[in-house]
């Protein structure tokens, strides 16, 4: 059922695990992710960037997939359709399009303009029974077109924020988007502490879940992170089945050129990832 982000994480918060945010691109990638969610017995986050969206033709399109997937796969577990990282036109277009929850990344702007965007954003998708997510710092790296120097957030920032009334924050604590490089630093757990410290009860985001060592996701989590979004390690494993599948000349065999056959082993490489991930983050059977 598509549900907002806020009751989920608040349960994960309290719990002490972290429900699992998973960026969609194609059908493929929806129906991978919610059938392991209900497998699992698992609350999800479907994450759509705007590149995705617009990949897909639209917002719109997006939303009408996702709520008639979760109809036709007869998907019980809470799902919850959220735009990433999203411009300030871009969360009101998924607001109309029917999304149950939206991030506002306003990490770019000054903070008083962070903060009186954010403001807004929050008394709209209250009146809409949305969630909100808010940023302040940046994440590393780059995604749709949105770099981020990785700079550490500003826990007072982040309280500032958090007292608007967000269901949840994403705060820059060293992590990245993408591959992590080698001589990555690891997170800011001095920077994670000082915020949660701030923002008491608030639910807090990791971006950038792929690469990061499993000792510092469990740490993240104890620290007061709720949610955790991956994205590239779920292209990577669909990109090296795909490969293989090819690569092992079954594309040549009988029909395997149809693109069901074809796709299918990306597919399920995505199952698996998101299975291991919702293990990882203790969101099993917590739906």
């Amino acid at each position: 059922m598509l549900v907002s982000a806020k009751e989920m994480l608040q349960k994960a918060k309290a719990g002490h695990y972290a429900v699992g945010q998973f960026n969609i691109n194609n059908l493929e990638w929806t129906k991978s992710v919610l059938l392991t969610a209900q497998e699992l017995n698992s609350p999800v986050i479907l994450g759509v960037s705007e590149g995705a969206g617009k990949y897909m033709t639209g917002f719109k399109t997006v939303s009408a997939m996702v709520k008639a997937m979760i109809d036709e796969l007869n998907i019980t577990v809470p799902v919850a359709l959220h735009l990433d990282h999203g411009t300030y036109d871009g969360c009101y277009k998924c607001i109309e399009a029917g999304f149950s929850s939206i991030m506002f990344d306003g990490s770019h702007y000054p903070i008083e303009e962070n903060v009186e965007k954010t403001k807004e954003l929050v008394a709209v998708c209250k009146e809409k029974g949305m969630s909100l997510e808010a940023e302040v710092g940046s994440i590393g790296g780059e995604e749709d077109g949105v770099i981020g120097a990785g700079e550490c957030a500003d826990p007072n920032e982040c309280k500032m924020i958090a007292d608007l009334g967000v269901d949840m924050l994403a705060a820059g604590i060293g992590n990245i988007h993408g591959k992590y490089p080698a001589n990555w630093q690891g997170l800011s757990f001095e920077t994670l502490a000082a915020v949660q410290q701030l923002t008491g009860e608030m639910p807090l985001v990791l971006h950038g879940g792929t690469g990061i060592p499993d000792d510092m996701i469990k740490k993240a989590i104890d620290l007061g992170v709720s949610k955790i979004n991956v994205n590239t390690e779920c292209q990577l494993t669909f990109a090296a089945a795909t490969r293989e599948y090819i690569e092992a000349g079954k594309d040549l065999q009988g029909k395997g050129y149809d693109p069901r056959k074809l796709l299918a082993p990306g597919a399920e490489a995505i199952k698996q990832t998101v299975k291991e991930k919702m293990e990882l983050f203790g969101s099993v059977g917590k739906a």
